[in-house]
């Protein structure tokens, strides 16, 4: 009888775990870069910059040729591919140098409760701080970054990031499904001026976006540019390496993306394709059917949530509005829209990236993104979207002071009134209107706007409606007319201009 009775709670104890067998969940291994767009891999097109390991990816997984990320900044990019949210229902995870606030649940801490090993290496939730918002351990996970070595060119961090994948995977239990982020600090700035032609890249060989001028400064800039990226990619090889070694990486869902677009004008921290636009690429040949082909639907980082925990066999949260991506590697050809209707469309935000104009005021903007259109609302089109030319108004003490330093953004300011960049100065910094509309087929570089065109009133029209049903559906203050705090939350990054600060709340 006592037997008996062990038994039963034993049984019953085992009944308690979650239902899904440890073994046979899938491990996932999250590969995000800093700052990378859409077009800059092989795979994607790009002759000049080499990225095996993601080619690699794509070729036996899935490649999302119109994902798009959340935010074209890096906290809030990341906060919502963490919580499965877009940036107006996350309060001050909204904006960057801020906090992401314990109450909204990540897809890492549900694995973590359902038994994964959960880490990350070099950049996981970043930049802000943690306190404030009542956690003590960055959302990513445990940190893993003791191991160094000496980088490629000067401007890349010193971490080993595959070293610290390695050593990650020392501490992880027999038979224990993990997650882990390899997270780089590439492609962010700054970068060596000249790593692209020493390492034997052409200049002459590369096209610039429509969006700059094709100058030498130019070019070259992206060369340098593009080597951060095949670091990254060195470095998510060396973990697929290790996995492949372990015989770990076929029940491992690898995924290789970046949190926003490249770090040049009018690309990151902007709604334009060239900042929110995104590599990503899927392996997981337990889950994906028919690997090898790419897929158009229009889709947003946040879904990676979800998914990882349906890829889990757990349930997803009801305040993660986005949709798992599960059906997709099915080959069913729909992706999943777990709170809203439309299924063709992605979604984008920004508010206060680094504030660099009076009273530490933000861009505050929305977007949606279908396969042939672009619709921008600008909701303050007064204020200046790359921030103030005077640099007394930024924390960071440099005019336009949203735009990263570089040399193209410094050529475009220095012949601003030349013939041939006063085009180019105007896209990357002037004002722009509070309605903004890009057919993206017959227009790629988004350079007409076609807002307040009569031939395309019907399609603005269209457009707004959407824009305006999603935003209330999932309860953006802004679109509810409700109290849309983000320009006075606090600002917890660095301030090179002593005299800056954030105005206090009215």
């Amino acid at each position: 009888m006592k037997k008996c009775i062990l038994i039963l709670c034993a049984l019953a104890f085992a009944l308690a775990l979650p239902s899904v067998n440890a073994a046979r969940r899938p491990n996932i291994l999250f590969c995000i870069s800093d700052d990378q767009s859409y077009a800059h891999t092989g795979a994607n097109g790009e002759s000049q910059v080499k990225t095996p390991a993601f080619d690699r990816v794509a070729r036996e997984g899935i490649s999302f040729t119109r994902a798009f990320c959340d935010a074209p900044t890096c906290g809030p990019s990341r906060s919502a591919i963490l919580t499965g949210q877009p940036i107006w229902r996350l309060e001050e995870a909204g904006n960057i140098h801020s906090t992401l606030p314990a109450k909204f649940t990540t897809y890492t801490e549900l694995l973590k409760e359902a038994g994964y090993a959960i880490g990350f290496t070099g950049k996981g939730w970043s930049p802000g701080r943690l306190e404030p918002g009542g956690r003590t351990v960055n959302p990513a996970g445990a940190e893993f970054n003791k191991r160094k070595m000496k980088p490629p060119f000067g401007g890349m961090s010193n971490r080993d990031y595959a070293a610290n994948f390695d050593d990650f995977l020392a501490q992880v239990g027999n038979g224990q499904p993990f997650c882990f982020w390899l997270g780089t600090h590439e492609p962010h700035r700054g970068f060596e001026e000249g790593a692209g032609r020493r390492t034997g890249k052409d200049p002459a060989k590369v096209k610039a976006p429509a969006i700059f001028p094709d100058h030498p400064v130019v070019r070259n800039d992206l060369l340098d540019y593009f080597v951060e990226i095949e670091h990254f990619d060195q470095m998510v090889a060396r973990a697929i390496k290790t996995l492949e070694k372990d015989g770990q990486l076929d029940n491992t869902i690898v995924v290789i993306t970046s949190d926003h677009g490249m770090p040049f004008p009018r690309a990151k921290a902007s709604l334009y394709d060239a900042g929110t636009h995104v590599p990503l690429a899927i392996r997981w040949p337990k889950g994906i059917k028919a690997p090898g082909r790419g897929v158009d639907f229009c889709v947003n980082l946040s879904s990676l949530a979800p998914t990882f925990l349906a890829a889990a066999g757990l349930k997803t949260p009801e305040m993660m509005t986005a949709g798992s991506l599960m059906g997709l590697f099915a080959n069913k050809g729909n992706p999943e829209r777990r709170s809203f209707k439309d299924i063709s469309s992605a979604f984008i935000a920004m508010e206060r990236h680094d504030g660099c104009r009076e009273g530490g005021k933000g861009y505050p903007c929305r977007a949606v993104r279908t396969r042939e259109y672009l619709y921008i609302r600008n909701y303050e089109p007064d204020r200046w979207p790359a921030g103030n030319p005077d640099r007394k108004f930024c924390a960071r003490d440099i005019p336009f002071g949203e735009v990263d330093s570089s040399p193209t953004k410094k050529l475009l300011m220095d012949n601003k009134d030349r013939a041939g960049f006063k085009r180019f100065y105007d896209l990357a910094f002037a004002k722009r209107p509070a309605e903004e509309l890009y057919h993206v087929g017959k227009d790629p570089g988004l350079l007409e706007n076609l807002a307040g065109n009569p031939e395309h009133a019907e399609v603005q029209k269209k457009f707004r409606a959407r824009l305006q049903e999603h935003l209330v559906h999932t309860k953006d203050p802004r679109a509810l007319g409700l109290d849309a705090p983000w320009d006075y939350y606090p600002y917890y990054g660095r301030r090179l201009n002593k005299n800056w600060k954030v105005d206090p709340k009215p």
